[in-house]
C-alpha cells in the first residue's frame, strides 16, 4: 500500500506548530513535529515571510500528499482573527503553489477526532497523540501537538472535507520561491538557546 503523507499545522504569526504524519494502511508514524517561531519584535511582513519560508522548507522536505491547516476560531475577536489570517494566507498560499490538495478544520473538528469532544484541553489533546502514536511523551511545545492533531485529524476526516475539487486541475509546473537565507528555515532542534529559527523534533 503507496503511504500517506500529511503535514497538519497549527498558524500563528508568534508560534506556528507543525506535524508530520504518515499512514501505510492502518500504521501511523510521526516523521517530524516542531514549531516555527518568527523573529520576535519585528514587523508583521516579517514574519510572514519567515512562516510562509519555513512552510516552504517543511514541504520540500517531506513532499506530503496534503497539508491540513487549523481554521480561525470564530470567537477570536477581529484584529486577532485578521493578523492569524495572514499566517494562514502564507501557509496556503505555499501549499497551492505546490499543488498539494488543502484541507481545513476548525479547533472543535480536531478535538473531537482525536480526543472525542470538542472541550479538551491543550494537555488532553497531546496525551491522546502521544496514545495514538504510541510517542514516548506528547510532542513539546503544545502548538507542536496541535500540528500533530490536525494531520491525525485529516486521516480520520480527510475522505470527507476538501478545499480542492473532486477533479484534479491541469498539471502545472510548480513555482518555487528564490533560494535565500532566512531566519524561517526549519532546522530539527528542539532544545536550543532562543533563536528566530524554528525548532523540530523527529523519530
Amino acid at each position: 500500500m503507496i503511504p500517506i503523507t500529511v503535514v497538519g499545522i497549527d498558524p500563528g504569526t508568534t508560534v506556528t506548530g507543525y506535524g508530520v504524519v504518515q499512514r501505510e494502511g492502518q500504521k501511523l508514524v510521526l516523521l517530524e513535529c516542531g514549531v516555527i517561531r518568527p523573529t520576535a519584535g519585528t514587523p508583521l511582513p516579517a514574519r510572514i515571510r519567515q512562516i510562509f519560508e519555513g512552510i516552504n522548507a517543511i514541504l520540500d522536505r517531506f513532499e506530503p500528499d496534503v497539508v491540513a491547516v487549523e481554521d480561525v476560531f470564530q470567537g477570536k475577536n477581529a484584529r486577532s482573527a485578521l493578523v492569524l489570517g495572514h499566517a494562514r494566507g502564507a501557509i496556503l498560499l505555499a501549499a497551492e503553489l505546490r499543488d498539494i490538495t488543502l484541507a481545513e478544520y476548525t479547533p472543535l473538528a480536531i478535538k473531537k477526532a482525536v480526543v472525542g469532544h470538542g472541550s479538551a484541553t491543550k494537555d488532553q489533546v497531546g496525551l491522546m497523540v502521544q496514545e495514538r502514536l504510541r510517542l514516548v511523551a506528547p510532542p513539546r511545545p503544545a502548538d507542536a501537538a496541535d500540528g500533530v492533531a490536525a494531520a491525525l485529524c485529516h486521516m480520520a476526516l480527510g475522505h470527507r472535507i476538501s478545499l480542492r475539487a473532486a477533479v484534479s486541475p491541469p498539471a502545472r509546473t510548480p513555482a518555487r520561491p528564490p533560494a535565500r537565507p532566512s531566519t524561517g528555515t526549519p532546522d530539527r532542534t528542539l532544545d536550543r538557546p532562543p533563536s528566530p529559527a524554528p525548532e523540530s523534533e523527529s523519530r
